[in-house]
């Protein structure tokens, strides 16, 4: 059995001596708006400024309870109120007061039906 010989290259490139810089390209004053914008486009991305669609959240309550141990609870609402309970009567009792915010915050209430001052 003869063992197969493999066909020469085709093309052998040489490896230069030292470091060489790639070509640089020839870059034109930079004036006005960049190439591909239409006239009246902004730029830069920016937030949606619409409200998000439905209903979102607004209060949070996190009730934590481990094992053998005495529980905590947090309640938070993005008007700003923020507090915290722990031992079984004062979590009840915070359960109780995030359950009063909810009827009374004002980020829940309707602006519709008041008058202007």
């Amino acid at each position: 059995m003869s063992t197969r010989r493999h066909p020469p290259l085709k093309s052998v490139t040489t490896t230069p001596d030292c470091p060489q810089d790639a070509a640089q390209p020839v870059d034109g004053p930079a004036v006005g708006e960049p190439k591909g914008v239409a006239e009246g486009v902004p730029i830069a991305v920016r937030p949606d400024p619409r409200p998000p669609a439905g209903p979102y959240p607004v209060a949070w309550l996190t009730i934590r309870t481990p094992y053998q141990m005495t529980p905590s609870a947090t309640s938070t609402c993005l008007c700003g109120r923020s507090r915290t309970a722990v031992g079984k009567p004062r979590v009840l009792a915070l359960i109780a007061d995030h359950q009063a915010h909810r009827n009374a915050c004002p980020l829940r209430t309707l602006q519709e039906g008041r008058t202007a001052a």
